[in-house]
């Protein structure tokens, strides 16, 4: 059984930056994509960024140049280094595991959830 818990969510003002991170329990971490979803109060789950178990990134088109994933296999964790935060990057920010995340196509495990408000 894995489980992820994620941590470093808060309350910024625009422009301003934050570092959730994700620390995940089990030994198939190195061995498996990871992703972090995103979703906002009354709209879809959405990917946000994801890595592969090589390093491969992928990024939504709003996010690119202003979101880097990256993960450190010896820690277990994934972290999601987020800069120029917008108001419309407020969202509940989930970890996910599983192959299937990095084409956002969902997930095997995911995390409880990390709130990020973006204040204007």
């Amino acid at each position: 059984q894995v489980q992820l818990g994620e941590s470093g969510g808060g309350l910024v003002q625009a422009v301003g930056s934050l570092r959730p991170s994700c620390a995940a329990s089990g030994s198939t971490f190195s061995i498996n994509a990871m992703g972090w979803y995103r979703q906002a109060q009354g709209k879809e789950r959405e990917l946000v960024a994801s890595i592969s178990t090589g390093g491969s990134t992928y990024y939504r088109g709003s996010v690119k140049g202003r979101f880097t994933i990256s993960r450190d296999n010896a820690k277990n964790t994934l972290y999601l280094q987020m800069n120029s935060l917008k108001p419309e990057d407020t969202a509940v920010y989930y970890c996910a595991l599983g192959d299937r995340a990095f084409y956002g196509l969902g997930y095997d495990y995911r995390g409880q959830g990390t709130q990020v408000t973006v204040s204007s």
